[in-house]
């Protein structure tokens, strides 16, 4: 069902690698609610995955470009300027990856060099991204950015390694820049910290299965799915939400709000 909550609006989607991906969803339901969209990831992601049927799909074009890379970003944000013809209204960053755990390095053996790659690819890409929409002024006035983030930013979550670090850093990330953003042009700047969510990355982290099944058993609404996600970040994207900036929004069925109870264990 369709609201209209995103007609006349445009907006870049990042990360949409295959039709279990937030981003994936996310576009789905923004095209819904009647906004244009340009997709984009890495040429490698876009190789490998299916982004171009989600395209031809919704009519969107698709730009490749690495969120770690300014020029890439540059070249992203002029191209989809180009196609919408001028500034547009949002954007979504779903990207996320860390060496150490794809290739099952402990926390406390962490290779740095991964680790940098870690913070740069999920957590300093969102800081690039910012700085090139507003060097180039992209965003119209009360647009909206939102990343995506998780409760390991804030808590002990064993088997998330490093990538909670980078969550923590993309969170002060977005206090801080939307800070500066909001007062030169309205433009909002928040993060929704999802439930675990069986995305293909997710299910790449160790122990992730039994993640989801206690957040599960002990949310009181149950895990969000990806696709409650996109819907809620449909709202972020709408006029609905004007004066909502530099929050982490959870998402996760109360889950971060409520205490372990024995009963359901």
């Amino acid at each position: 069902m369709s609201y209209n909550l995103l007609k006349g609006k445009k907006g870049i989607i990042f990360g949409a690698l295959n039709d279990k991906s937030i981003a994936w969803k996310a576009a789905e339901a923004a095209a819904r609610e009647g906004a244009e969209i340009v997709l984009t990831n890495t040429a490698m992601a876009l190789r490998f995955g299916t982004t171009n049927a989600l395209a031809e799909q919704i009519g969107a074009p698709v730009i490749a470009a690495d969120a770690t890379v300014v020029e890439d970003l540059e070249a992203l944000v002029d191209g989809a300027m180009e196609h919408f013809g001028g500034k547009f209204d949002f954007v979504l960053h779903s990207v996320g990856m860390s060496p150490n755990i794809r290739k099952g390095i402990p926390y406390e053996n962490l290779n740095y060099a991964f680790l940098d790659k870690t913070l740069d690819i999920s957590a300093l890409s969102f800081h690039k991204l910012l700085k090139v929409l507003y060097a180039k002024d992209a965003l119209n006035e009360w647009g909206s950015v939102v990343a995506l983030t998780y409760i390991a930013a804030d808590r002990t979550v064993e088997g998330y390694s490093d990538m909670a670090d980078a969550k923590a850093l993309l969170q002060s990330i977005t206090r801080s820049f939307g800070a500066i953003y909001g007062r030169r042009n309205h433009v909002r700047v928040n993060t929704i910290s999802q439930s675990p969510t069986m995305t293909s990355a997710g299910q790449g982290i160790a122990g992730m299965d039994k993640m989801f099944d206690y957040a599960e058993k002990l949310s009181p609404l149950g895990n969000a799915l990806a696709e409650d996600c996109a819907n809620y970040i449909v709202t972020l994207f709408s006029d609905l939400t004007k004066k909502v900036t530099m929050q982490n929004l959870y998402h996760d069925g109360g889950f971060s709000s409520t205490i372990c109870c024995a009963e359901i264990l």
